[in-house]
């Protein structure tokens, strides 16, 4: 599994998972982003509805979920069969039902995703990755 960490500083998560989010699609993959507060689900989802065009997306429990490319919810629960996982509110969900995590966290929860990448890093059946923004644009390093 791999796991991609993006450290968001002071960019909210509503601006990172369009584009993360597009490039999944694009490549033909299906995406389950996960958030417990609701009302940053209702902004993602908001934000899926951007200048460049509408991302074709769900929220969990809702009809016809199985069949969302991108799906919304609060929990593990990927009815879309998805493999990659977006986290967007910096609450660490550990599972090995996904090939890749993406894994966004601001300043508040930075030490949190410290001890996420010292755990996850120890294990033989994950490949982490630390992105962060420079110049707005985002580089991978330490």
């Amino acid at each position: 599994m791999r796991v991609d960490f993006y450290v968001l500083g002071q960019v909210p998560a509503e601006r990172i998972v369009p584009p993360l989010a597009a490039k999944a699609l694009a490549a033909g993959e299906r995406m389950l982003v996960v958030s417990a507060d609701a009302a940053q689900r209702t902004a993602l989802s908001d934000a899926l509805w951007g200048q460049d065009g509408f991302l074709a997306h769900g929220e969990e429990g809702t009809p016809h979920a199985e069949r969302q490319p991108l799906l919304i919810g609060g929990d593990l629960s990927a009815a879309n069969d998805a493999k990659l996982l977006l986290i967007a509110d910096g609450q660490w969900r550990d599972s090995n039902d996904f090939a890749r995590i993406f894994f966004l966290f601001d300043d508040d929860h930075r030490d949190d995703a410290r001890n996420v990448w010292r755990e996850t890093s120890a294990r033989d059946d994950v490949e982490g990755f630390f992105w962060k923004q420079e110049g707005g644009k985002w580089r991978q390093g330490p």
